[in-house]
């Protein structure tokens, strides 16, 4: 009875840390229907993919800059950077999107699955969809179609 509880307390105290990191801080105000995404090299090409799909479904126009633009060069510029892990499978360990008015900070989102060991089955997920998702709440200030 004793080792029982002994072993399940200690798998609860492993388990308890093994969390996916999830911050968004929205961007709480549309300055402008044109977004810049300035393409990061280092990140496999279908974050930008879907960062962009996911930005023109909410409504907004996407512009595509190289990796070496200046975040000034439009009114909402967004950089990002993302990595993709073994373990079983390859998959989108950790992501951040920074969107910026000229120099200022509008908002961010960070998804962070490095210490998610323990919740398997989550960071298992399609990478484009996650994406998607953190868009959406990075976004929620819907641009309506006219």
């Amino acid at each position: 009875m004793v080792k029982t509880f002994f072993f399940f307390f200690i798998i609860g105290i492993l388990f308890s840390g093994c969390s996916i990191k999830r911050e968004i801080k929205p961007v709480d105000k549309v300055v402008d229907e044109k977004i810049c995404i300035i393409e990061n090299d280092a990140v496999k090409k279908g974050f930008l993919v879907a960062y962009k799909e996911g930005l023109e479904e909410l409504g907004y126009k996407v512009k595509v800059l190289p990796s070496n633009s200046d975040k000034n060069m439009c009114k909402v510029s967004s950089v990002y950077t993302a990595r993709w892990s073994w373990d079983l499978a390859i998959y989108m360990s950790y992501a951040k999107i920074d969107v910026y008015e000229n120099s200022t900070l509008l908002g961010s989102a960070l998804y962070d699955s490095t210490y998610g060991g323990g919740r398997i089955f989550e960071k298992f997920g399609n990478a484009a969809n996650m994406v998607k998702s953190l868009v959406k709440e990075l976004y929620p200030n819907k641009i309506i179609q006219k």
